[in-house]
């Protein structure tokens, strides 16, 4: 392949490249047309079927599934890139559905290839950004009986939130429970179990924080957050001693 002669210049060849130049171009400008016209904006008909579509919001065409979107919150100014899948519930027109079961706040991005999928409850504060692939759900599988398919077996909920101002960088998986602070960062490929406390870095599967913010020092290894904590621990546990010792406090003369 790299070594292949270059065509002659015929002129069948020439006007056959010209062909294929105007065609390409033909084909992005049209494609470029179609991801515009089937984009999902506030006023489309498929909007009004959210249980709210904020001003400014726009999800990209070619989208993905789409399931119970009277149960999907969208904010003002969110921008849901391509191939994202949002669903509430368990199955298309699931009766007895709440209100809201999956919540996207104001002037978030969801990355290409996301998937959120809500069955109780999934809330994305504002400012929120999702890399591309994240996936978010609050929902996961019990495999305790071994005679009994783990698709067969219960499939026990628990709410998700994500709080305003974070990213979750490519790949990040959110699972059922998991509480992510506010202003926080989660690396790529980490596995979200449990919760996140505020201003904070976590990486890894099971993700565990690895910075922290601190006034004064600003953001710090967690290493050094703990060395310094548990050397104030170190000093009230030597003054408790000295009291409980019975040493007297020097008295101060006449």
């Amino acid at each position: 392949m790299l070594d292949r002669e270059p065509l002659a210049p015929t002129l069948v060849n020439r006007v056959r490249s010209d062909v294929i130049t105007v065609s390409s171009e033909l084909v992005r400008w049209s494609w470029a047309r179609l991801r515009s016209l089937g984009a999902i904006g506030p006023r489309s008909r498929v909007a009004r079927r959210f249980g709210s579509f904020g001003v400014g919001s726009i999800i990209c065409f070619p989208g993905d599934t789409l399931v119970n979107e009277g149960a999907i919150h969208i904010g003002s100014g969110t921008l849901v890139n391509t191939g994202v899948a949002l669903s509430a519930g368990w199955m298309p027109d699931q009766p007895d559905l709440p209100d809201r079961v999956v919540g996207i706040g104001d002037r978030c991005v969801i990355g290409a290839g996301c998937s959120i999928a809500g069955h109780l409850s999934i809330e994305i504060g504002d400012d929120v950004w999702l890399g591309r692939n994240v996936h978010i759900t609050d929902m996961n599988h019990d495999y305790t009986d071994i005679h009994l398919p783990i698709g067969r077996q219960h499939q026990p909920e628990d709410p998700v939130v994500i709080g305003a101002d974070s990213w979750l960088g490519h790949g990040v998986i959110v699972l059922p429970g998991s509480r992510v602070g506010r202003h926080v960062v989660i690396g790529a490929n980490s596995v979200v179990i449990g919760e996140i406390p505020d201003f904070s870095v976590a990486v890894g599967a099971p993700a565990r924080v690895v910075r922290r913010y601190d006034d004064g020092r600003g953001w710090v290894p967690v290493e050094h957050i703990e060395h310094i904590e548990q050397a104030g621990q170190a000093g009230q546990a030597g003054q408790v001693e000295h009291v409980e010792g019975g040493e007297s406090a020097p008295t101060v003369p006449h």
